[in-house]
């Protein structure tokens, strides 16, 4: 199992979930983070950091954000590993709330 990172996550992209992570598993994007299944170690420690709630468990994922399974995997393997935690955007509290952001989705 792995966690996987949905589009709650975009256009927000705080980084407190990459604050407590063992491995190193997040990978950073323009607007959005996702995490690599390879490294994940199931840990659980990131979900509850994330204030968007954009972090499942794999056997959790809703079944409309199944598809972010393979997103996470594609985009881990051409994104730049984050190790520590960076400012939010600067409007990334006014996109807190907007559900279905994967149009928004900057590859």
């Amino acid at each position: 199992m792995t966690f996987v990172v949905v589009d709650n996550c975009i256009k927000c992209k705080y980084t407190d979930c990459v604050e407590v992570c063992p491995v190193d598993c997040f990978r950073e994007g323009k607007n959005m983070l996702v995490i690599d299944p390879d490294e994940c170690i199931d840990c659980n420690l990131c979900v509850p950091e994330c204030p968007v709630d954009a972090i499942y468990a794999e056997d959790d994922l809703p079944e409309n954000k199944k598809e972010f399974l393979d997103l996470n995997k594609r985009l881990a393997k051409k994104w730049p590993m984050i190790t520590a935690m960076k400012p939010a955007p600067a409007d990334a509290d006014q996109w807190k709330t907007v559900p279905d952001k994967l149009q928004y989705l900057e590859e």
